[in-house]
């Protein structure tokens, strides 16, 4: 990292640069909006050593009471320091008891992202600077050796910097505690810096918890809470509605039909647990390694079954064809490494830290799931395109509407994902410092719903029935099956797919009953 080119940026690069170096190169452990601090050592930034403290969306207190801090749902904001601690080396406390007024000086910055421009200087359109220098403190009045403070136009209190010394030759000094409240909605962020030169190798430990008036869920994070009750009373009236029909016509399931169900399930699962991990969330500040690993497993599964179910429809599994054949080991496998994939993806995402992953390792590993999405989509549509030439060969009037009902719903399930992928690029590039965070979370619900709504769709068109188990073969007879899926078929694995393959040899040889079975299809559908 070039340090000299970030002093030359302007006050926002600067900015954006420190928190991309500290992200990639310092480990905050993070657990909601409780920020815990490790013997975190301070980079060298500019002509400043500066450790940043966290940045999260906070909104403003409807209360102007800030007393009682003890309650959760108390309707306050703040940011709350506990047991603050800071080490300096022996050296560093050696030289600063020699000097007379010198004792080593720490400062805590609190700041909206708004003003970040309140912060730092620059002498004569030279290098920015976050702490004064000399020619600064004759230009704009600052005091040498501390960070460069203006009060923002809309309260002269912000930013807030305070300080903290060490004393004497002390080799540590310390924050016990202490509230800010929050009285403006914004982005906060954190920094601790030292501008003394003695203080090089300066290390802290300790923990703030950013409070926001309904709890510790981060500002960002706190309508998904409620998006995820939505999501449940709608996997819920959906599930009742399928459930039904289930049960009803219990002895013609298909399949394809106990597959999605599955999914259903699944899907239902996933939202309850999801709105419990994120009360507890709230509650506590804390994200249960064990619990959340589960949740996420969980939505892993369910992801990774729905990718299978759509595969399996487009080829035309349980309709078109009793099995997919030998391709079935093949589907396992990507299913297999789709569901690896995910898993870490989604682990690493919600596990333990939420915002302070490095930008290239969640590059790196967004990639290949993106990547088996993209070879995914590729083999549904190839397999589509097949099924539905299929159909068009035998004149199946009926399933072929419904085999367009559902490519023409796919179709547009992929260009909405692509228009929502263009869009989530473009939002995140137009707000480096997350200063639309209020509406963060529809990035993450879009995915939940347009999943919801192809799933609403399949269950449309697969829905039981009393015909399910007729209706799916009736035109398969007269078709003789191609060789991959007949050596499937007549393997010996029961004697129900053999007398079906000798039923349709049978039936095939037989051309008016083959028209008559397509009449009694059509009047039944």
């Amino acid at each position: 990292m070039d340090f000299a080119a970030i002093q030359r940026s302007s006050f926002p690069e600067l900015f954006f640069a420190v928190s991309l170096l500290l992200s990639a190169f310092v480990i905050t452990t993070t657990n909601a909006s409780i920020h815990i601090y490790n013997k975190e050592p301070f980079g060298e930034v500019g002509n400043a050593f500066l450790l940043s403290g966290g940045s999260e969306g906070i909104v403003a207190s409807p209360t102007a009471d800030n007393s009682a801090h003890s309650s959760i749902r108390n309707g306050i904001s703040y940011i709350r320091f506990e047991n603050i601690t800071f080490w300096r080396s022996k050296a560093a406390a050696h030289k600063h008891s020699d000097m007379e007024h010198s004792t080593g000086l720490v400062q805590v910055i609190i700041f909206e992202s708004a003003d970040r421009n309140n912060i730092g200087g620059s002498a004569y359109g030279g290098q920015r600077a976050i702490c004064c220098t000399p020619d600064l403190a004759k230009l704009e009045g600052c005091k040498q050796g501390e960070v460069i403070r203006r009060p923002s136009a809309t309260d002269i209190n912000w930013p807030i910097v305070e300080d903290i010394q060490f004393s004497g030759n002390s080799l540590s000094t310390n924050i016990a505690y202490k509230v800010v409240p929050i009285t403006k909605t914004g982005m906060y962020n954190l920094f601790f810096v030292a501008c003394d030169p003695q203080l090089k190798g300066l290390i802290m430990s300790g923990k703030t918890m950013w409070k926001n008036p309904d709890g510790y869920l981060p500002g960002r994070m706190a309508p998904l809470m409620k998006f995820y009750v939505f999501m449940s009373l709608a996997y819920f009236f959906l599930s009742v509605i399928w459930f039904s029909q289930y049960m009803r016509f219990w002895k013609d399931i298909l399949q394809l039909q106990h597959c999605i169900t599955a999914v259903i399930a699944l899907g239902l699962f996933e939202m309850i647990l999801w709105y419990f991990e994120y009360v507890n969330l709230n509650d506590t500040g804390m994200r249960p390694i064990v619990v959340t690993t589960w949740v996420v497993t969980v939505g892993a599964v369910r992801k990774t079954v729905s990718r299978l179910l759509i595969l399996s429809v487009s080829m035309g599994y349980g309709v078109v064809r009793p099995t997919l054949g030998g391709l079935t080991s093949k589907v396992l496998l990507l299913g297999t490494t789709y569901f690896l994939a995910s898993e870490l993806l989604d682990i690493t995402e919600y596990v333990g830290t939420i915002n302070d992953i490095s930008g290239r390792a969640r590059l790196f590993l967004v990639l290949p799931d993106a990547f088996l999405d993209a070879f995914l989509i590729l083999w549904i549509f190839t397999s589509l395109s097949k099924t539905l030439e299929q159909l068009q060969a035998k004149r199946s009037s009926v399933k072929l509407d419904i085999y367009r009902k559902f490519s023409n719903a796919l179709a547009v399930t992929v260009v909405a994902s692509v228009t929502w992928i263009g869009y989530e690029v473009y939002f995140k590039a137009t707000d480096p410092f997350n200063e639309r965070w209020q509406s963060a979370w529809i990035i993450t619900a879009f995915w939940d719903i347009l999943a919801f709504a192809l799933l609403c769709v399949i269950c449309y068109l697969w829905a039981p029935s009393q015909n399910s188990q007729r209706y799916a073969y009736s035109e398969e007879v007269g078709e003789e099956p191609d060789d991959e899926e007949a050596q499937c078929l007549t393997r010996g694995k029961g004697e129900g797919d053999v007398s079906l393959v000798k039923q349709e040899k049978k039936v095939g040889a037989n051309g008016n009953f083959e028209k008559e079975e397509d009449a009694e299809e059509d009047k039944r559908e």
